[in-house]
C-alpha cells in the first residue's frame, strides 16, 4: 500500500500564556512570527510550521477528547538537530534556558540535551 499522506503539515501546541510563549519562541530560537491573531501564532521552522494555541480554543480540534492541563505532564517531545549539542546548551545558557537533562551520550550513540517551553512542551536538541 502506497502511503495516503503527503507529509506533516504544521504542528500544534496547546498553550496556556500567548504572549510569554510568543517570546520564548522569538528569544530562544531566533524567529519572527509567520502568522499571529488574538488566539495562535506560528512559526517556521525550516520545514515545519508551528503553531503555538490558546489550550481555551483548542476543544472544538480534539472533540470528544478533552485538552489535557498542563500538570499532566509531557506527552511528547520534538527534537531539532544540531551540529554540536554543547555549544547550543551554552547558548540556550545565556538566554536563560534551564535545561531538563543532558548534554548527555545516549546509548543508541547520539547526544541530546532538553528543554521545556513555557507550557511544559519538551524540545530536545539531538546529534
Amino acid at each position: 500500500m502506497e502511503p495516503w499522506f503527503k507529509g506533516i503539515g504544521p504542528v500544534t501546541l496547546f498553550i496556556e500564556d500567548l504572549v510569554e510563549t510568543k517570546k520564548f519562541y522569538e528569544d530562544i530560537f531566533g524567529l519572527t512570527a509567520v502568522f499571529e491573531d488574538a488566539d495562535s501564532v506560528v512559526f517556521n521552522f525550516g520545514n515545519t510550521l508551528v503553531n503555538l494555541l490558546k489550550s481555551s480554543q483548542a476543544s472544538e480540534l480534539v472533540e470528544p477528547s478533552k485538552v489535557a492541563a498542563l500538570e499532566a505532564g509531557v506527552r511528547f517531545q520534538i527534537t531539532i538537530e544540531v551540529e554540536d549539542v554543547d555549544a547550543v546548551c551554552e547558548k540556550l545558557a545565556e538566554r536563560g534556558v534551564k535545561l531538563l537533562n543532558g548534554p548527555q551520550d545516549r546509548p543508541w550513540d547520539i547526544r541530546t540535551a532538553a528543554f521545556a517551553d513555557p507550557s511544559g512542551h519538551v524540545w530536545e536538541i539531538a546529534k
